[in-house]
């Protein structure tokens, strides 16, 4: 390892981070909100010292030696530091009753999971819920990719970074150089963002809800300016849009590149692409002939609009809602929960297993199956047209057992607050799926706010995990990760 090179790059990220937290430092001034602004200000002034004195002894080391080592190490430290000092507006404002409570929110927005510890969110400055929305913005794409894709002068191993914080199981590299991947994937993102803040406007959003709502959108997050979600503007055509990019932003982003290659034809025979789709139908329609036949709403059609816009909150791992589905029937509910255990595609903005993965799994099922009725066959684990090699099906094997291994781990743990069964595994899985929103205390009308201070570093810890895909955070506590090679 070259730890002055990490230092470099660290520093040079935190000055990143402090640039765009320009944006609502702005924003402040423009609300007339004193204690905000100056909350930001100093946080400014302590990253942009702290940034100046580590680039002061580090300036001259090159960073054109990135070892794998490395690159883990920066990927998992830059998450835990931005994290640390974006947190701290929050913190300095009085947002936040303490710092574990502003960490935890911080880390909920830049991993794009949308938990909150606000009960009364339009009670808070709108500066700071500004922030917060934007951290999920930022952490829907990913901030090591923002990096890449527009520092690419200090010749960082991009490629290394760009994969260890990308989800999923393959890595799509749309141009030879990685910066360039980085840049077309950022802006197709902005695109989109774009295009669903002129639709929300178009609805009758003012620009400040358009815009957080589409940061939170487009993430794949779930932070939103209004305590009921997106249920407060009480408006068809906004659940149709936000649903429309909810669904938008769990598909692969490559595939929109695809799209303008004018390979569509390539993008419809994607295997993952259409149990993506296949799975959201399916469940919500279902849960609209459930909800319809239970009388819970008047007819069909409004049923729909709520399993549908609620069945892609959970899958895509956004977190919003437009109802409570605690008082939907058990069926419904039952596949609510089960959508946790999907998530979005690989390569997308949403967090979760991921589709490709359940259904490798179900692939690898059936495949042993076979093999138990004729022993001497030889199978291959296709997805679409694509066939998966040994390495990446046993890799997924290996995802899947350490990610339900890690969720009961902190399902365990958060046991010991005293909270009931259905809020500990909610709450651990929706951290460790980045989704935001669960059962029991964290339904759509509650909050992570009661539980103490321990806790809310496990769960941030567990969302960090889940972001970076867990092996990227954990291959930092084997002795091999820091041993020294001969």
């Amino acid at each position: 390892m070259n730890p002055k090179q990490d230092l470099k790059l660290l520093a040079t990220m935190q000055l990143l981070i402090a640039l765009l937290m320009g944006i609502p430092t702005i924003l402040a001034t423009y609300y007339h909100e004193t204690i905000a602004l100056h909350s930001f200000v100093v946080s400014l002034c302590i990253m942009l010292v702290c940034s100046a004195v580590t680039l002061l002894f580090t300036w001259h080391t090159r960073s054109d030696n990135m070892s794998i080592k490395d690159g883990l190490f920066f990927v998992t430290f830059t998450w835990i530091i931005s994290t640390a000092f974006a947190s701290l507006p929050l913190y300095l404002s009085g947002s936040y009753p303490s710092y574990a409570d502003a960490y935890f929110e911080i880390m909920s927005g830049f991993t794009t999971t949308g938990a909150t510890v606000l009960s009364e969110i339009e009670d808070h400055p709108l500066s700071i819920l500004f922030w917060r929305s934007e951290t999920n913005w930022l952490g829907g794409m990913g901030i090591v990719v923002l990096f890449v894709a527009f520092l690419p002068t200090l010749g960082v191993r991009g490629t290394m970074l760009v994969g260890a914080e990308s989800v999923g199981p393959t890595k799509d590299k749309l141009t030879p150089k990685i910066t360039h991947t980085a840049a077309i994937l950022w802006g197709i993102y902005i695109v989109f963002s774009l295009a669903e803040a002129l639709l929300l406007l178009f609805g009758g959003l003012s620009p400040y809800e358009a815009v957080t709502v589409t940061f939170s959108t487009m993430s794949a997050a779930g932070f939103c300016v209004k305590n009921n979600s997106i249920g407060f503007f009480q408006s068809c055509y906004v659940d149709i849009v936000v649903t429309f990019f909810m669904l938008a932003s769990g598909a692969n982003f490559s595939l929109y590149y695809r799209l303008l290659q004018g390979k569509g034809k390539q993008v419809l025979r994607d295997g993952e692409l259409r149990w993506y789709i296949g799975i959201f139908s399916i469940a919500a329609f279902l849960s609209a002939i459930c909800l319809s036949a239970s009388h819970t709403y008047g007819n069909f059609f409004t049923s729909l609009r709520y399993a549908a816009f609620q069945t892609a909150s959970i899958l895509t791992t956004t977190g919003f809602s437009t109802a409570n589905y605690l008082h939907w029937p058990q069926f419904s509910q039952m596949l609510l929960f089960l959508l946790f255990f999907v998530g979005g595609c690989a390569g997308s903005a949403g967090g979760g297993i991921k589709v490709i993965r359940v259904r490798t799994m179900m692939a690898l099922g059936k495949n042993t199956l076979i093999k138990r009725l004729h022993p001497n066959a030889v199978l291959q684990t296709r997805i679409g047209d694509q066939v998966l090699s040994p390495e990446i099906t046993l890799g997924i094997a290996d995802f899947v057992g350490v990610y339900f291994a890690t969720g009961l781990m902190g399902t365990l743990l958060v046991s010991l607050s005293g909270v009931d069964f259905a809020t500990s595994i909610s709450s651990s899985f929706l951290c460790l799926g980045n989704i935001g929103i669960g059962f029991g205390d964290v339904g759509p009308a509650g909050n992570f706010g009661a539980f103490p201070a321990w806790c809310k570093w496990i769960f941030s810890f567990l969302m960090m995990a889940g972001r970076l895909e867990l092996f990227t955070v954990y291959a930092l506590f084997t002795k091999e990760f820091w041993k020294k090679q001969a």
